[in-house]
């Protein structure tokens, strides 16, 4: 099977809102990403916003009003899903800001997976969960096992790497230029 496409990396979701006002402020506030620059011939109203390796894309919807209006929580739902240091502290910070939740464990031999899910302001479904205290086992059994964060921390060694290498590259340029 290996990649057939050659995929590298998850690149962004997009999301249809009913305002992308209200889903800036939310994804920025609630989430913290970063609104980032759009290339200027896209001719929709929408923002790119980036953070945690991700890219999320808000996209106006032609008709708000004909937008699905999803109230029930529902763990069982479509949802994207982001991982946290402390679940107490999100749950704290979702009381603050008023944020209607719902908790789910997760049990599988003696590891607990704790899980928050909640709405955006359009009903797209968020998870925030400590899922890497579950290993990634893979069904073959020729590849090795991992867990999330030990996945993640080679991301983040790799984006260290690059940012190293985009230092020592602007250092050149400046002896370079004198």
């Amino acid at each position: 099977m290996g990649n057939p496409l050659q995929l590298k990396s998850l690149n962004h979701i997009s999301l249809v809102c009913g305002s992308v006002e209200k889903s800036i402020d939310f994804y920025v506030n609630v989430l913290g990403f970063i609104p980032i620059k759009r290339p200027t011939s896209l001719d929709i109203n929408g923002a790119w916003l980036y953070n945690y390796g991700i890219g999320i894309h808000l996209l106006q919807s032609e008709d708000p009003e004909s937008m699905p209006k999803n109230v029930h929580i529902n763990p069982k739902d479509n949802h994207i899903s982001f991982q946290c240091e402390s679940i107490a502290e999100v749950e704290s910070i979702l009381k603050q800001m008023k944020i209607n939740y719902v908790k789910n464990k997760v049990e599988e031999n003696g590891i607990n997976v704790d899980q928050i899910f909640f709405h955006d302001p359009d009903g797209w479904m968020i998870e925030i969960c400590n899922c890497d205290n579950i290993p990634v086992v893979p069904l073959s059994e020729d590849s090795n096992v991992w867990s999330c964060s030990r996945f993640n921390s080679n991301i983040q060694n790799h984006q260290q790497q690059i940012q190293q290498m985009i230092s020592m590259y602007n250092k050149s340029q400046l002896k370079f230029n004198r």
